[in-house]
């Protein structure tokens, strides 16, 4: 058994960063940037109004009075530069004409046909925002995962396209006789297939594609077949199947189709038979089959293969700490991610940590990492943990 840390080295150097693409806009969101993009004008392109009110030239104070020459709104300029003494009716984002030294707002304002005189309680801003205030002709954004408000700031920057990773298509393959999907109905000794939704799930929430392939028996021409229709993805999950029993195939199936294999079996818990290497030209990770051992292998291991495939800085999965909410006991040689919750600073793991069972893993929101070798710790004692 190798250690968690040598094991996720092994991982990532089994994939590449994929090349980039264009896709619109529209589409861009979630998806990481292939490089920095830059501004081709200013924004705003002009000084422009903050405020509804008037755009005077003149000095600002209690009793000023100025004639009024014009108007200007959001789309249309007054068309000409102020003089001394002049003010133009201006209203939000309007273009602020020459010459204007500052916007009164209008309830500062006393009008009377075409002068207006300012009150007594004026602002000390001028209500203008400046030409390139928000970015300027040549401004970068870095390289990064594209959020919903980037959209925004993008298609100010007029790019009605980016250039951004191509998606890992990731292949799902659950093996094994006892499996059914959901909706079919399980024979006495058959169980229901619930991990490759959730790794699909999320998979596709670190912007891949997943697709589920059907479930392979164990038989030996079953697997190889499906090897072979995985073999059009970036990436090969299997589900099951990685052990050493009479029916776990896997392995050797992979072996015969020219597996090279990175590793097998790792030091921690759950999660033991895992494998990972490359087989039909394509990277595989082989997941044990026990629903929480696969799901979270999926975060150690899978989710950082994907985010390096589409060349995230932020490979690996952050950890955080907090106090403990209970005493715990010492672990054994194996690393342990104990599924817990984390409520006002205080982590507590669960009393029960069966990797069969699902539900308590639906009930968690991080996993605490209890050190292989480690002592028993108290309650108040600060340790590391993964959200979920």
């Amino acid at each position: 058994m190798i250690p968690v840390e040598e094991a996720f080295a092994r991982c990532l150097a089994l994939v590449t960063p994929l090349p980039a693409e264009s896709v619109p806009l529209r589409l861009a969101v979630g998806r990481m940037m292939a490089g920095p993009v830059v501004a081709g004008f200013d924004q705003p392109p002009f000084a422009a109004s903050a405020m509804d009110g008037y755009a005077v030239m003149g000095a600002v104070q209690p009793g000023a009075s100025f004639q009024v020459v014009g108007q200007a709104q959001a789309g249309q300029s007054h068309g000409g530069a102020l003089h001394p003494g002049q003010a133009v009716r201006i209203f939000t984002g309007a273009p602020v004409p020459e010459g204007a030294q500052a916007v009164v707002i209008q309830e500062d304002v006393t009008r009377d046909g075409d002068r207006i005189t300012l009150g007594a309680n004026l602002g000390t801003g001028t209500n203008i925002r400046p030409r390139g205030q928000d970015f300027a002709e040549g401004d970068q954004v870095s390289a990064r995962r594209i959020r919903p408000h980037d959209l925004a700031l993008f298609a100010a920057m007029n790019l009605p396209h980016l250039q951004v990773a191509r998606k890992p298509v990731v292949a799902i393959l659950a093996t094994g006789d006892e499996l059914v999907m959901p909706g079919d109905t399980p024979g006495p000794d058959q169980i229901i297939c619930s991990n490759a939704f959730a790794l699909a799930a999320l998979a596709e929430a670190e912007g891949a594609t997943a697709r589920i392939l059907p479930i392979a028996r164990d038989r030996t021409e079953e697997l190889k077949a499906a090897f072979h229709l995985a073999a059009e993805a970036d990436l090969i999950v299997t589900i099951g199947g990685a052990s050493v029993g009479d029916h776990d195939l896997v392995g050797p199936v992979a072996e015969s189709l020219g597996l090279t294999r990175a590793f097998w079996k790792i030091a921690m818990r759950p999660g033991k038979p895992l494998m990972a290497g490359r087989v039909l030209g394509r990277p595989m990770l082989g997941l044990p089959g026990n629903p929480v051992s696969s799901i979270v292998c999926a975060h150690l291991f899978l989710l950082p293969m994907l985010r390096a495939m589409q060349g995230r800085p932020d490979v690996a999965p952050p950890e955080f700490t907090a106090a403990l909410g209970a005493d715990i006991g010492p672990t054994g040689p194996r690393t342990h991610y104990m599924r817990a919750r984390v409520a006002g600073g205080v982590i507590t793991p669960f009393d029960r940590q069966d990797s069969a069972l699902i539900g308590i893993l639906t009930e968690a929101n991080a996993l605490l990492i209890r050190p292989r070798d480690d002592g028993p710790q108290r309650k108040g004692d600060i340790a590391r943990y993964l959200a979920l």
